[in-house]
């Protein structure tokens, strides 16, 4: 059965959360505080993580950085409903998605279901195949890859973007074609998580020979990943 910590200072939220999903089929556990919400992700115990940004001792931010020191664990933020700010620096310190509040437990959930599909197996009958393309290497099922045969630390979200641009190789995939088949959500007006997660990939991935970046903005297309 699988595992979901809650991470969240309001007892009231969580009591209501906790109930929901167990009822769901999780098995959930609860931290109230950031300190001891780092302490319970690092356990190993858990498949996935719900964090909240506004939490005493510890912010919902700072405990993801400190999770992410360590673990590559899935990770849902809850956000204030309009906070784009928080958002956007969740995603770049590696959060998954993130989710406003107040939300529905039911909503909830079903975020978490597409968080957990997209970090099990790709949804393609040859994911079994290594896919290599110039320095890089990936193993889907594994969800495991590399640069220049240096392991590369991806979040599940970082990944999967990863994973359909270079199943693409050559050719520009959408901004609305990433986000809905990697990410599992529609992309919306203004939305930059696309942007902010590609952005990540650049810095963590290593340039071709001639200084670019192996991921190339096409305009009013979309992204490609090329080859040398």
């Amino acid at each position: 059965m699988t595992r979901v910590l809650l991470i969240d200072d309001d007892v009231e939220l969580l009591d209501m959360l906790k109930e929901y999903l167990e009822q769901e089929g999780y098995i959930v556990g609860v931290a109230h505080d950031g300190q001891s919400g780092v302490s319970a992700a690092l356990s190993g115990a858990y498949s996935i993580a719900i964090l909240d940004i506004m939490m005493p001792r510890l912010n919902g931010l700072e405990t993801l950085k400190q999770i992410r020191v360590k673990s590559q664990m899935p990770i849902l933020m809850l956000t204030a409903r309009g906070d784009d700010t928080d958002r956007v620096v969740g995603l770049e310190l590696g959060a998954d998605d993130y989710v406003p509040k107040p939300c529905t437990p039911r909503e909830l959930t079903a975020r978490i279901r597409a968080i957990l599909r997209r970090t099990g197996s790709w949804a393609d009958p040859d994911s079994d195949g290594v896919l290599t393309v110039n320095a890089l290497t990936m193993w889907p099922q594994q969800r495991r890859a590399e640069w220049e045969g240096k392991p590369l630390s991806l979040t599940s979200s970082e990944f999967n973007l990863l994973e359909l641009l270079v199943r693409n190789v050559g050719r520009p995939v959408s901004k609305s074609d990433l986000s809905l088949q990697g990410l599992g959500r529609n992309l919306t007006n203004f939305d930059r998580n696309i942007d902010v997660h590609l952005s990540s990939l650049r810095h963590k991935l290593g340039t071709l020979a001639d200084g670019r970046s192996c991921i190339q903005t096409v305009y009013r297309l979309g992204y490609q990943y090329i080859k040398e």
